[in-house]
């Protein structure tokens, strides 16, 4: 069994699948091991990239852990009540705007805490989130 099931996570991304099959595939209780597993592989992913930036302080590496704890659970959270409660679309508009939302704030949280300057705190707020996303899409295909 695979420590992560990137379906669990945000990306439920197969426009062929149906609210009802992806009802039956998730209940509601496994929110709580959703949410867990979805924030490990966010820090993961984010850390990682910031290293590859050259992030190299331990507080700023610190900080990017906390405040994916802070963001996370909201933007996992949020679109998978949507997708049960008002389908397919909705999940995705909600996602979208999360997603936002999240780069703007922890862009915000970045510019306040991180002694890191090389490069605008928004500017790697946008890529640490946008690598997330896209490398859990990735998955979700390969997997």
């Amino acid at each position: 069994m695979a420590l992560f099931n990137i379906n669990d996570c945000n990306h439920f991304d197969n426009f062929n699948t149906s609210n009802e099959r992806i009802k039956e595939e998730m209940r509601i209780n496994d929110l709580p091991l959703i949410m867990v597993r979805c924030l490990i592989l966010t820090i993961i992913i984010e850390v990682v990239i910031s290293l590859l930036f050259k992030v190299k302080n331990k507080k700023d590496l610190l900080n990017v852990v906390l405040v994916n704890v802070l963001t996370n659970p909201l933007v996992v959270s949020l679109p998978i009540f949507m997708l049960f409660r008002y389908g397919l679309l909705a999940k995705y508009i909600s996602l979208a705007v999360l997603e936002i939302l999240a780069v703007i704030v922890e862009g915000l949280i970045y510019s306040k805490v991180l002694e890191y300057r090389k490069i605008n705190p928004y500017l790697l707020s946008l890529i640490l989130n946008s690598c997330s996303y896209l490398i859990g899409v990735f998955m979700d295909f390969v997997l």
